[in-house]
């Protein structure tokens, strides 16, 4: 384990793991029932912390739904305690049939989608007999009350006030009234409400449940009619209330803006230590009108405060605030106060959008490690999936975060989900530039593209669209630069898919024509080309793709324009030894000026040996089918002539200048049956990748059956003495490697560069 992988945020644990792989396999463990929806083959006994972590798990990983909460249904198998379905898709019956049967303590149903209303949840909670007295935590924030639909489609009387054991109720951003709330305040036990942006107007009826209350956030009551005065004085009467949230969003317009409640935060922090004698946490974020002197007077008498929030409020620089050890604050004078912010406010837009710019500037040109920030910071759009606002300043923050090496100093579970949040940010604001600019500026980095897991095709297929709008030289090259590395790093599978996208391959091909047009040689051209030649690697898919969006027309005016350019030409030569290996494609070659062109590049001495390597690999495949040959016999004789001469003349190249997925194009140029020229051509590219690559190569030769085919080779009596040497250097490669390691795995080798 290196030392990077125990810091804040190490790899997953092997618990964590498993749990991800049961939420991503349901389908392959569950049977389904007739309505659609799953249930476990094996109904063992989970323990129940079990069960709700993997609720959890599938709740983050957005695997919930109608069909897999099914498994659920079960609640002697999967026992639920603590459950959150926040942001979750699901039905009024999924809900009922699967999470209302269980003895739940706390909900989090929080902003969920489907026909679910507050009243559906509480009505199919007030349906059990166990969640009616078990139930201690709900929050619903986010959701429509629909109470009167509730109340005409039931006989008997249903609302908050039949779960007699809730503590906690959370109804933020609801369409919360006078009378609802008259109800709730008549729960014996509820000690923390949450009414924040709600359309509540008088707030008397918290005088019902004075005894318990011990926690009210009151956040941004715009409707609130009552003079700061008697506000004051319903307050004066929660003795035991020990957290008061009274903040306002700056950025929000109303009638008001404000000033009322600005004028009782006013009152309440000059007022003396007997009101509210037992608070000990205090926010009134927000609030502008508010002095640094009464913040001040009100921390110095209230030596048991915890909690202060200033964000927005221009004052939380205040001396005292920072003389106090033991009190956190959130506010912009430093970054303890913006962590503590981006901790705390986790459904307040206008305050984490307030601590983001201000964490931005405090970070720019930075070169500080701050992985807890990060974290911070990732979480925050996890929790804000569609505010423009919150990603345009977040995926600036994650830049200054993860730039200059930052990224490798870090734990690679928390880079991979960073990541993993950038794609998002790209893939719901396409349209939005500088979103889209910021993310690219971050995952441009070598360590990131080479070392982080994260979904790679995701990622290329996000980059290639954003191309198609994007002209900005600067960005288009970094684009295509990691587009480049991307594809090489993909599945055969996932480049067959990616390929067959036709408006994919155009929008590279476009570049290439871009910058040949100008007749420049510039690293956006070369990393476009690598795109190209990686994404026709091992894909027939993509290279017949390729031929249908005229790119051989392209790659032959590029190869005569680029003649004494080895990086270009060894690109574009690359590509075409890919279609040159499709058999169905090798009549789109068999043009003659484009064989005389690479024949000229086989022979010629002064051209580089790469480029030579792979003009043979090109005239070796078309003439290993004599049937398939269109063209003059005679100019076939010749290519196989000087193929055959060209190689001996090759010295061993010393770098890896190619990679092969797989040696299956190499077995109908070693039969026994080809000229001398398409054999020297096959043995000669395999020891040379052998040599440079040895384990992965040799077993690949073993995995494919190539060394058989190697041995026969060596034996034959037509083999010619040159093949034989060569062949026989490879097979005593095989003998040593396997008499020193054994058998060994294999490995994707290095991709085309």
């Amino acid at each position: 384990m290196t030392g990077r992988e125990t810091e804040l945020d190490g790899p997953q644990t092997l618990y964590g793991l498993c749990l991800a792989q049961v939420s991503r396999s349901l389908e392959d463990l569950c049977s389904k029932r007739a309505d659609g929806s799953l249930t476990l083959s094996s109904a063992s006994v989970f323990p129940q912390e079990v069960a709700d972590q993997l609720l959890h798990t599938m709740t983050t990983e957005g695997k919930l739904n109608d069909t897999t909460v099914g498994i659920f249904r079960s609640s002697k198998a999967l026992r639920l305690r603590c459950v959150s379905i926040r942001r979750c898709l699901l039905s009024e019956e999924a809900f009922r049939l699967a999470l209302c049967p269980h003895r739940l303590q706390e909900l989090d149903a929080s902003w969920v989608g489907g026909d679910l209303t507050v009243a559906k949840i509480v009505s199919g909670l007030v349906s059990s007999s166990e969640c009616r007295s078990s139930l201690q935590r709900l929050s619903v924030n986010g959701l429509r009350l629909d109470w009167g639909c509730l109340q005409e489609e039931c006989d008997v009387q249903v609302g908050f006030s039949s779960l007699r054991g809730l503590r906690m109720l959370s109804l933020a951003n609801t369409d919360l009234t006078d009378v609802v709330l008259d109800e709730i305040c008549t729960l014996p036990q509820l000690e923390s409400l949450d009414m924040s942006c709600s359309t509540v107007s008088n707030l008397t009826a918290l005088l019902q449940c004075r005894t318990p209350l011990k926690s009210l956030i009151a956040h941004r009551l715009r409707q609130l009619h009552m003079s700061p005065a008697s506000l004051l004085s319903l307050l004066s009467q929660l003795k035991v209330l020990r957290h008061l949230d009274f903040s306002d969003d700056h950025f929000s317009g109303g009638d008001s803006d404000g000033r009322d409640g600005d004028e009782l935060v006013r009152l309440l922090l000059e007022g003396s230590p007997e009101l509210l004698p037992s608070l000990v946490s205090l926010d009134v974020s927000g609030r502008r009108r508010i002095s640094e002197a009464a913040v001040a007077a009100f921390v110095e008498v209230r030596r048991g405060l915890v909690f202060m929030g200033l964000t927005a409020t221009g004052i939380s620089s205040c001396d005292v605030l920072s003389s106090r050890k033991n009190l956190k604050v959130t506010g912009e004078a430093n970054e303890k106060q913006l962590c503590e912010a981006l901790r705390r406010y986790r459904d307040r837009e206008c305050f984490l959008r307030e601590a983001l710019v201000h964490l931005y500037n405090l970070t720019i040109d930075s070169d500080k490690l701050r992985p807890e920030i990060l974290k911070l910071v990732v979480a925050v759009m996890r929790s804000h999936p569609t505010s423009l606002h919150i990603h345009l300043v977040a995926t600036a923050c994650v830049f200054n975060l993860t730039t200059q090496n930052l990224a490798e100093a870090m734990s690679v579970s928390l880079i991979s989900s960073t990541v993993t949040q950038l794609l998002l940010s790209m893939k719901t604001f396409p349209s939005q530039q500088q979103v889209q600019k910021n993310c690219l500026l971050a995952l441009c980095s070598d360590y990131i593209l080479e070392d982080v897991p994260f979904d790679k095709y995701l990622a290329a297929t996000l980059m290639i669209h954003w191309l198609s709008s994007h002209e900005d030289p600067t960005l288009q090259r970094m684009a295509v630069a990691v587009i480049s590395i991307l594809v090489a790093k993909l599945s055969t599978v996932e480049m067959a898919q990616l390929g067959k996208d036709a408006s994919i391959m155009k929008q590279l091909l476009a570049i290439v024509q871009q910058r040949a047009m100008v007749g420049v040689v510039d690293a956006t051209l070369k990393f476009a080309l690598s795109a190209l030649w990686n994404l026709t690697d091992d894909t027939p898919t993509s290279a017949r793709v390729f031929i249908e969006c005229h790119g051989l027309e392209l790659y032959e005016e590029v190869l005569e324009s680029y003649y004494s350019e080895t990086s270009v030409q060894q690109k574009v030569l690359g590509l075409l030894n890919n279609i040159a290996e499709v058999e169905e494609l090798q009549a789109d070659l068999m043009e003659e000026d484009l064989l005389e062109h690479i024949l000229s590049l086989l022979q010629d001495s002064q051209v580089e040996p790469e480029v030579r390597y792979f003009a043979g690999g090109i005239l070796a495949q078309l003439t290993s089918r004599p049937q398939a040959w269109s063209l003059d016999d005679e100019l076939r004789t010749t290519i196989l002539k000087q193929l055959h001469a060209s190689i001996m003349t090759w010295t061993q190249l010393e770098r890896e200048m190619v990679s092969y997925r797989s040696f299956r194009p190499f077995r109908p140029l070693l039969q026994t049956c080809q000229p001398s020229g398409v054999q020297l051509w096959a043995v000669w590219a395999i020891r040379l990748v052998c040599s440079l690559n040895t384990s992965h190569y040799i077993c690949m030769l073993e995995q494919e059956g190539v060394t058989e085919l190697l041995k026969a080779l060596a034996v034959h009596p037509s083999t010619h003495s040159d093949i034989k040497g060569l062949t026989e250097s490879i097979l005593h490669m095989v003998e040593l490697q396997q008499s020193q390691t054994g058998p060994t795995s294999n490995q994707m080798g290095p991709q085309n560069s």
